[in-house]
């Protein structure tokens, strides 16, 4: 598996936000997201085993174990098995995916995490895949503009989402403005901010 980092901090979003969590982070990623905070991901890596992720993801405290990227299904077998190995071993696991690869191959326990790509993005994801996720799992939007907010809204009322929705303004922007606009609109959402970020932690 190529893998760009692994390294414990407290989880900065989602349904584990707060929480120590060991983050594997693969390399490789089949978009490219012009507010990505993550670009030294997208290509390059360091080769490991599935072994040797268990052995070293083992040796750190934290409960939780979060598999991201770059896009983490790129490498869908090695991650299945990964994730299986360690839900055996008593972690808890979520894997973080763009929404463009299916992820039915992936163990029952293993909670996702889909982020939706919005305009400003300047991507886009299989929004088909929204139905496959459970109440176990969560949706993010990434915001940063008024056509990402009524992008999400369109996407939150046309389709069928059993998950937890969260809307997370980009790193920077005015949250105030993006918080007032799910009031407004009485959005089934969470408004996540990046926690990770604002106590300057990876």
């Amino acid at each position: 598996m190529k893998i760009a980092e692994v390294f414990s901090s407290l989880q900065g979003e989602g349904l584990t936000s707060g929480y120590p969590t060991v983050f594997i982070r693969l390399a490789g990623c089949n978009l490219a997201c012009t507010y990505c905070d993550t670009p030294a991901s997208r290509t390059g890596g360091e080769e490991f085993n599935v072994d040797q992720l268990v052995d070293q993801v083992l040796n750190e405290k934290p409960l939780y174990v979060c598999i991201t990227g770059g896009e983490p299904l790129l490498q869908s077998d090695e991650v299945a098995n990964l994730a299986e190995r360690l839900i055996l071993a008593g972690k808890k696991v979520s894997i973080e995916t763009n929404g463009t690869i299916p992820f039915d191959m992936l163990p029952e326990e293993v909670s996702i995490c889909m982020d939706v790509k919005c305009p400003s993005s300047g991507e886009k994801s299989n929004l088909t895949l929204l139905s496959a996720l459970k109440p176990k799992d969560s949706v993010k939007f990434v915001v940063g503009t008024d056509e990402d907010l009524t992008y999400a809204q369109s996407v939150i009322e046309n389709y069928s989402i059993h998950a937890e929705i969260f809307i997370s303004p980009v790193y920077g922007t005015d949250y105030q403005h993006i918080a007032a606009y799910i009031l407004k609109q009485n959005l089934p959402a969470r408004l996540q901010l990046q926690l990770h970020k604002f106590i300057g932690m990876p």
